[in-house]
Parts: C-alpha cells; structure tokens; sequence
C-alpha cells in the first residue's frame, strides 16, 4: 500500500508542480507525505494546523484539479496532522482538527464551489497511543484501609466516566504509595470496557514539554485541540506545574472545556490542593470541584498482601517468616520494597538458592543500613523502660496495666526496626509472648502514631536515641 499511495501523490505532484511554481511547490507541497490510499480516498501527512489551512485558504482548486484527475471525480483527500513525533517506542501521534465535513470552512458559504478535497478525521480510540502500561490493573491493586477510598471512587469512576461527581478525581500521597497504578488502573478498565472512548495518560514533564514545543512554534492550537478530544486525561504528578504561569494557563482552559464536555479528569499529586504552593487560585478551585483522596503507606497487612501477590505473580512461593520479615524491615514505600524483592529474586535465581530467612537477611542487609544495626534487644528494652519511666521486669514480662503494655509495645517496635530478629523471637524476648501478638502490638504502635501527634513524637525521640547507639 505504500508504494501505491506514493505513486499515487507523486502523480499528483506532477500535476501540481506545472501550476504552482518551484518556490510555492519546494514550500506547501515536498513537505507531505503520502500514508494510504482506501478507495478514493488518499491519506497525506501534513506538519502543522497551519500547514492545512494554508493549503486550504491558497491550494483548493489546484489540490482539487489534481485529486480527480488521479483518483477520478469522486476522490478525496483525507488529512493527518504531526502533533507529537514521537520515538522508537511510540509512534507519532496524529490528529485532526474539526472544521466540519466535506470541507466546510469558517466564513464560506457551503456551495459547491467551495468544495474542499479534504475530508476529516478524528482520533480513533484502538489506535491512539494513550501511554498507559497494561499491568496496572484493579485485579493487582491490593486494597487496605490506607488507599479504600482512593480505589473506591476510582472504581465508580471506571465505570461511569464523567458521569459521577468525582470529577475531577484527585488523588494525593507520597512517593511509591500507588498512585500512578491507580489511576492507570482507570484508564485501562475504561479502555477494556469502554472502547469508543479516548484515554489518555501523561506525566506532568511530557505535558509541559509538549506545550514549550507547541508555543515555540505556534501550535497552541493544535495542542489544546489534541487534548480536547480525550474522554478521559490523566495527568500525573500536577505539583511539577507550580510556577508554570503560560502551562498552567493552557490547562485551566483544557480543564474547563473537557469538564464542561462531561469529560473525566484524573490528576494526581503528592499534597492535596489546599497544600499546593505556586498555582493560579482559580485553578485550585477547579481541582477541588470533584473528590479529593489520599493514599498512604500501607500498613503491615496490606505490606504483607503486597509481598505475597508480587511474589505469586513471579511464580514464587514465599514464606511467610521473610514476608514478615521484609513488611517491617523495609519502612520507606512500596518501590523500594518491590526494589527489595526483584533484588531477592535475582540473588536466589543467581545462587540457586530457595528464599529464606537467611537469604533475605543478607540480601537486606547490603540495601537497607537501619538492618545492619548491632543494637540489642536488651538496649532497646532498657532505654524504652527508662524513657517511659516504667519497671524493666514488668515491661518485658506478662503486666497487663496500661503504662506498662504501651511501653512494651513501643519496645517491640522498635526490636522489629532495628534488629534481624524474627517476630517469634521477638516475642520470646517479651515473657515469651507469640507471633501474633507482636504483631498486634506493632500494629498498633502504627495505628497510635498516626493519631496522637504526642505519641508520635515521642517514639520519633526514641528513635533518634536508638540510631545514636547504632552510629
């Protein structure tokens, strides 16, 4: 098909270059290329909305005259525009510009004798390159109660793009909390279930990329008409656009014309709109128009969850000891913990080696610098006791009083973070106390810090005490 479309255009170019003259024709014409010809309709690719019109307000009849004359009197021309070139990885991204049908211009009168030969085209959603990796899905998106709500709306979202009050849906959280597999999540189960629909995801640095490229060479047009023929605009880490006046600008207007449409907008950020520093006031109150959700670091359970369903998806069954053993040793976020288990992988692969306890201590230990602590169980049990003002014996053996379980249980946190003890062992140390209930007590030292802020700064002055012995 190609070589029959450039035969085609090449006749065409015959034709054209015999009225048009070296100069206009080296201009307005060698820069097309020829895609397909279907029938009677050939395909040209033209650089720019500018280009077009051009062609369009000088190049009609000539265009016209050549057209039937190759292709007979019913042929047409169908028109692709560059609005990203793309890469080796992802082809160019063309798209159309709605002028309406048949050619019918602004300012003409719709006669025969303003016959265009071009035709109009828009974005087709199977072949659209929305950017969106295939493996984030709600099926391996595990659920806790530190991101239930964030999945929550963004399952009504799924389902009913642009039609629910969560638009737009904003979702907010630190580094490795899920965030980007959220909110892909989306994009692909409206894709599946909806593909009439054009999705579209983008990282807030291609966005303000592609806007510098479109005003430096006077393409903004051709930039906000792209965006506004998505369904579903994803835009992900928002806060990069702070003090971006002119970037801010364009998307406060796409922002407006899509949620005016009944289109859904999906943004995420790593602080809530309230938080924001750098951004217009009237487009924060546009993010704020919709629902705003918070993903936090999970909690041990939904760690656990974590660890299992990437391990399973690997086809490793690992136990459950080491699976404890990484959910507390690896306390900074999810990438690095699934850092820590490819890291796993790869030294039991390379040793031919089954993942145990052992393995995962040594594999941590060279990552992790809090692991290779001499600190000792005693250390942390005596200067807990001190720092809580309560009686050693009492805290270590079976008191039940208030005073002294709190105390206890700040210990076994602490014995969990800064030593290679697994959580048995660890309740040995506590009057011989089981898994479970370490668990329990490490559970609920989380649970404690997120709600007294006094508690919490008192475990972070432990802390502090503790790594001044393990320095």
């Amino acid at each position: 098909m190609v070589a029959d479309c450039t035969t085609l255009w090449n006749d065409c170019l015959e034709i054209i270059k015999s009225t048009v003259g070296d100069e206009n024709y080296n201009t307005w014409f060698r820069p097309i290329v020829p895609l397909r010809v279907e029938g009677d309709v050939l395909t040209i690719q033209v650089p720019s909305q500018f280009f077009y019109e051009w062609l369009e307000d000088n190049y009609v009849p000539t265009l016209k005259k050549a057209i039937h004359k190759v292709l007979g009197a019913n042929g047409r021309l169908e028109y692709s525009v560059i609005v990203d070139s793309g890469n080796t990885q992802n082809p160019p991204v063309m798209v159309n510009y709605p002028n309406g049908m048949g050619g019918k211009r602004a300012g003409s009168n719709g006669s025969d004798s303003d016959y265009s030969p071009f035709t109009f085209k828009a974005l087709n959603p199977q072949t659209v390159n929305t950017r969106l990796n295939p493996s984030y899905t709600f099926d391996n998106f595990v659920e806790g109660d530190c991101n239930r709500l964030a999945r929550s709306a963004g399952l009504a979202v799924a389902k009913k793009p642009g039609v629910t009050s969560f638009n737009p849906l904003m979702l907010y959280g630190g580094v490795g909390v899920g965030k980007t597999h959220l909110v892909q999540a989306i994009g692909n189960e409206i894709r599946n279930s909806m593909p009439n629909k054009i999705v579209l995801y983008v990282d807030q640095n291609d966005f303000t990329t592609q806007f510098l490229n479109a005003l430096q060479n006077h393409k903004l047009q051709d930039f906000q008409n792209f965006y506004l023929q998505v369904d579903l605009l994803i835009l992900d880490d928002v806060q990069f656009l702070a003090g971006r006046e002119k970037t801010q600008e364009m998307f406060f207007h796409i922002f407006n014309q899509l949620h005016q449409s009944g289109k859904q907008i999906i943004m995420t950020s790593d602080c809530p709109p309230r938080d924001l520093k750098g951004f217009q006031e009237r487009l924060l109150s546009r993010f704020k128009w919709g629902l705003t959700a918070d993903l936090q670091e999970p909690d041990f359970e939904t760690k656990l969850a974590i660890i299992h369903r990437k391990m399973q998806a690997d086809g490793i069954d690992i136990p459950t000891e080491v699976a404890e053993y990484l959910a507390y040793s690896v306390d900074t976020n999810l990438r690095d913990m699934e850092g820590v288990m490819n890291s796993l992988i790869f030294h039991a692969t390379l040793l031919k080696k089954e993942i145990d306890l052992d393995l995962a201590k040594e594999v941590l230990k060279n990552i992790i610098k809090e692991i290779q602590s001499d600190v000792s169980v005693d250390y942390i049990q005596k200067t807990v006791a001190e720092y809580f003002k309560v009686d050693l014996d009492s805290m270590k053996g079976k008191v039940k009083k208030r005073e002294i379980v709190i105390p206890r249980q700040v210990a076994m946190y602490f014995c969990k973070r800064y030593t290679q003890l697994t959580l048995a062992l660890i309740g040995e140390n506590f009057g011989g106390r089981d898994h479970s209930t370490v668990i329990h007590a490490l559970e609920s030292v989380e649970d404690m810090m997120k709600t007294d802020s006094n508690f919490k700064s008192s475990v972070e002055e432990l802390g502090k005490k503790l790594k001044m012995r393990m320095n």
